[in-house]
C-alpha cells in the first residue's frame, strides 16, 4: 500500500514553525494541521502561540480549538482525529502540512511509536490530583522509572496520566507501548538556531509580544472561571501567573519566570527532537524564512520527481 506523503515541521518554541507551515501551504496547496498539545484547547489563544485568523492568512487549520480545558483528551485521542483529517485532505487533493513542537503527538502520529489505549479514569486523577507533583513522581519512578526519566518531574499532568495507564494495566507504561508500522510517507523539516543565546532572545521577544496582545487578561480571565484547573497550573504561559494573582510574587517576576520556563521547554524540545534523523534542520539565524520555504519546495518537489 502506498504510504500517504506529509510534511512535517517541528523545532522550539519561537523557530518560525507556524510562518513557515503556511508559506508551504500557500505554494503546495497544503492545509496545516498543528501537533500542539495545549493549542488543541479552546480559550487558550495567547498563552499557547495559537495563530490568530489574521496570521492564519486564509490557509485552513486543523486541530486548533478542538477540546474545552475541562474534558480530558489523550495522545490516542490525538491521533485518531488528526489521521482523519490527513486522510480527508489527501482525499481532497491537498496537502497536509503538521506543524508544531509536541514531539509525543509526532512520534505517536508520524512514526513507530504506539501508546496504550487506556481510557481516562476520573476517580483515580481525581485521588492522584490530591498529591503533589513530588509525591506523584516518586510513584511514577517506582512504578515505571523509564517513563519517570522521559516527563518533567513538576509536570502533574503528564504524570498523572503515566501512573493512570500503570495503575489500570498492571503494568509499566513503557512495557506497554509498542512498535507499529509507519503509514506515513514524512518529508521532516526542522527549524532551531545554531546560536542558543539568538533563540533564547526571540523566545524573551515572544513573551514581551504576548503581554502587549494581553496575555495578563487572558490567564486572569481563565483563572476566574476555571480556577485550580489542571491543565492551566500545568501549562507554560499560564501556569506562572498563579503565583501573581495569589500575591506571592510580583508581575515582573512572572513574566521572567515565563521566558525562563519557556527556553527550558525549548532546550528539552531540541533534545527530543534531535533524536529524529530523519530531521533536515534549517538555521533561522542563516537564513530567512523565504530562503528556507524555496528550499524545502524544491526538496519535496524532488521527493515527487
Amino acid at each position: 500500500m502506498t504510504k500517504q506523503r506529509v510534511i512535517a515541521i517541528t523545532g522550539p518554541s519561537s523557530s518560525g514553525k507556524t510562518a513557515l507551515s503556511i508559506e508551504l501551504a500557500k505554494e503546495l496547496n497544503g492545509e496545516v494541521i498543528s501537533v500542539d498539545s495545549r493549542q488543541i484547547y479552546k480559550e487558550l489563544d495567547i498563552g499557547s502561540a495559537k495563530p490568530d485568523i489574521k496570521e492564519r492568512q486564509g490557509i485552513k487549520h486543523h486541530m486548533l480549538d478542538i477540546i474545552d480545558v475541562t474534558m480530558p483528551y489523550t495522545v490516542a485521542d490525538y491521533c485518531d482525529e488528526a489521521k482523519l483529517i490527513i486522510k480527508d485532505i489527501i482525499e481532497r487533493g491537498k496537502l497536509p502540512i503538521l506543524s508544531g513542537g509536541t514531539g509525543l503527538y509526532f512520534r505517536s502520529l508520524l512514526q513507530d511509536f504506539d501508546l496504550p489505549r487506556v481510557a481516562p479514569d476520573n476517580e483515580l486523577r481525581e485521588k492522584l490530583n490530591e498529591k503533589s507533583a513530588q509525591e506523584l513522581y516518586d510513584m511514577l519512578k517506582k512504578l515505571d522509572e523509564k517513563s519517570a526519566e522521559k516527563i518533567h518531574f513538576n509536570n502533574k499532568v503528564k504524570i498523572i496520566r503515566a501512573l493512570e495507564v500503570c495503575i489500570t494495566l498492571g503494568i509499566p507504561m513503557s512495557s506497554a507501548q509498542k512498535k507499529k508500522e509507519n503509514q506515513y510517507d514524512t518529508l521532516w523539516i526542522g527549524l532551531n538556531s545554531l546560536n542558543r543565546d539568538f533563540l533564547y532572545e526571540r523566545i524573551n521577544k515572544r513573551v514581551d509580544i504576548m503581554m502587549k496582545k494581553g496575555l495578563l487578561d487572558e490567564v486572569s480571565s481563565l483563572f476566574n472561571k476555571y480556577e485550580n484547573n489542571n491543565i492551566l497550573l500545568n501549562t507554560i504561559g499560564y501556569q506562572e501567573f498563579y503565583p501573581y494573582f495569589k500575591g506571592d510574587c510580583s508581575l515582573e517576576e512572572a513574566v521572567n519566570q515565563l521566558k525562563q520556563n519557556t527556553r527550558r521547554y525549548a532546550k528539552r524540545q531540541i533534545s527530543w527532537f534531535n533524536a529524529n534523523k530523519d530531521i533536515s534542520w534549517y538555521y533561522i539565524e542563516k537564513h530567512n524564512l523565504e530562503e528556507i520555504s524555496l528550499h524545502v519546495i524544491d526538496k519535496y518537489k524532488k521527493l515527487l520527481s
